[in-house]
């Protein structure tokens, strides 16, 4: 699954079930069929107009990281 990044963010104050995980980088992502989605990004921080795809999803979280 690829996309494009609309919005980008790092969490430094995580909710109680991820604070181990801050800071983390969240994004709002364009899919190929114009759909929105929010997910976690792995690896290097991303922007805006970034292209990435998926790589895994755990605990009904997608990660997504920048396309090589």
């Amino acid at each position: 699954m690829t996309a494009v990044v609309y919005t980008e963010t790092v969490v430094h104050s995580a909710p109680t079930a991820f604070v181990e995980d801050a800071p983390y980088q969240l994004a709002i992502v364009t899919l190929d069929d114009g759909s929105r989605l929010t997910v976690r990004i792995e690896g290097p921080r991303v922007a805006i107009g970034d292209a990435v795809c998926r790589v895994r999803s755990q605990d009904g979280i997608f990660y997504f990281r920048r396309e090589e």
